[in-house]
This record gives structure tokens, sequence and C-alpha cells, in this order.
């Protein structure tokens, strides 16, 4: 996978800093915010490829206007039971996924499908 810079936005300081020590061993940075507010200021500052975004600390209105804001970003949404109307509703917002919270082969292989697409849509 191409380096990739991350930033979660997850209120949770617990659940985020272990989504955090797991994703660094695949991605090439990882900054964690707690709020979708500083994510906002994070997303450019480090250049991010990628924002994971939990869906108890942000509504599908705000993974919306974040996906049209930072349209070079992809959007993963996390959750502790996602299920499948979530799972559909993330999707519809312009996320790229919607997984379980501790879900990191889940949330690395959206990731990996999107930079695909991405690198076929540009040839």
């Amino acid at each position: 996978m191409h380096p990739v810079n991350v930033v979660i936005a997850n209120s949770d300081n617990n659940a985020a800093a272990e989504l955090a020590s797991s994703l660094h061993e695949y991605f090439r940075s990882v900054a964690v915010t707690q709020s979708l507010e500083e994510a906002r200021y994070a997303i450019p500052r480090h250049r991010a490829q990628l924002a994971v975004v939990d869906l108890e600390s942000a509504s599908l209105a705000d993974v919306r206007e974040l996906c049209n804001d930072f349209r070079h970003t992809a959007i993963v949404c996390t959750h502790r039971v996602p299920d499948e109307e979530m799972w559909t509703a993330a999707l519809a917002a312009g996320a790229i996924d919607c997984c379980r919270r501790d879900d990191i082969i889940g949330i690395v292989q959206a990731v990996s499908r999107n930079m695909k697409l991405a690198r076929s849509s540009a040839a």
C-alpha cells in the first residue's frame, strides 16, 4: 500500500488511542483528534488521505459535509456495532466504508480498494 496519512476523529480517548496504535502498523502517520472540529484542522495540516470518523462522535450529516469539504480524503466511518442500515447511510453520505471500531483489517482493506479505484479512474 502507498504511504497514507490518517486522521482519526473519535471523542473516546481510549478507543482512539487503541485504533491509532493498531493503524500505525499500516500507515505512514496517524493523528488523533477528539472532535470533528479538530479533524477539520488536522486533515489539511497532516495532508491526510484518510479520515476515520467514529459515528458516535459525528453525525451522517457531518460525514457528508466532511466528504464534500475534503474531496481528496477518503472517509471510513466506524461504530461499536455498525449494521447494514448504518453502512448504507454512511456510503450514501460519501464514506468509502463503515466498519466496527476495532476492525483494523476492514479499515485497511477499504483504503486499499479505494486507492485501486482511484488509480484505475486516473488511468
